[in-house]
């Protein structure tokens, strides 16, 4: 399994990725000017998942993986009909971010999870990321000639390897070169984050409840460790109140009666609390 590879394996690994079959065939693929298919953008995505399983510090405890992996699904299997096989993941780092790769591939950073107060405000994030992965924006980016480049499909990722240079970031995203989604695109996966949340029976006052949440911590402390959400997580306070309108629209009642937090997401978050704590990554 993926995530048994221990960090020190990972980090060896990462000065020996070979190029990956499946983004070869897919530049091929943009080179001829054809479409992109879902066997396609599955290949793409494994084979990109590997390596940033081999190069991030991943969280392995069975628990923990288990709970993030149930609570995605439960989002994921209303939002997309093409039977991918969503797999989520824990980045070992006291950053704040979130990414997706095309073919159902989801990491949250430990340290956007630590943030969260209950459950709905992480599920609103893995909405948003599930919404760039079936929205393919990506792809998208990659078959209009934004940035044309095979290494640019780490969709909403900005981490050290993408910004140290050298082998790493050649093997993840072609020579530290990656695609940031347009302000419509991030607007578009915010509401289907909110429609993903609510048919999954959750409530989708998480999703900007946790941007409040991270635009007060930056207005409080610049240099607390947001840049690299921020930075791929274009945030102002028009696109909170954009979720917010749209969540008014839903009836009051309806809303209180959806899922805002449970016991074993406090439980979650006390067994991730209670692991060594994340070592911040080199920039």
């Amino acid at each position: 399994m993926l995530l048994s590879l221990t960090i020190a394996r990972r980090r060896r690994r990462a000065r020996h990725v070979r190029p990956a079959t499946a983004v070869l065939a897919l530049s091929a693929v943009l080179f001829t000017g054809c479409g992109v298919s879902t066997q396609q953008e599955i290949e793409l995505g494994a084979d990109y998942s590997r390596q940033v399983n081999a190069q991030l510090p991943i969280v392995n405890d069975p628990e923990i993986v288990r709970y993030i992996n149930v609570l995605g699904d439960s989002i994921a299997r209303v939002a997309d009909d093409r039977n991918l096989d969503w797999r989520f993941f824990i980045v070992d780092s006291p950053e704040v971010n979130a990414f997706a790769i095309p073919g159902g591939f989801v990491y949250v950073n430990r340290g956007l999870v630590e943030r969260t107060t209950q459950m709905n405000q992480l599920a609103g994030v893995l909405g948003h990321e599930i919404g760039h992965v079936v929205r393919r924006h990506s792809i998208k980016q990659m078959q209009t000639g934004q940035r044309l480049n095979a290494g640019m499909i780490l969709g909403c990722i900005l981490t050290p390897i993408c910004t140290n240079g050298g082998d790493a970031a050649v093997g993840i995203a072609g020579q530290g070169i990656m695609a940031s989604f347009s302000r419509g695109d991030e607007a578009e996966s915010d509401q289907a984050g909110i429609d993903y949340v609510v048919r999954a029976g959750i409530d989708p006052r998480g999703i900007p409840e946790m941007f409040r949440i991270l635009i007060k911590e930056r207005n409080e402390r610049p240099s607390g460790g947001l840049d690299a959400w921020f930075r791929t997580h274009p945030m102002e306070e028009d696109r909170v109140r954009a979720t917010e309108a749209t969540i008014a629209t839903f009836n009051t009642a309806m809303l209180n009666r959806l899922t805002r937090d449970t016991p074993r997401y406090q439980d979650f978050k006390k067994r991730l609390a209670s692991l060594p704590a994340a070592a911040a990554q080199a920039r």
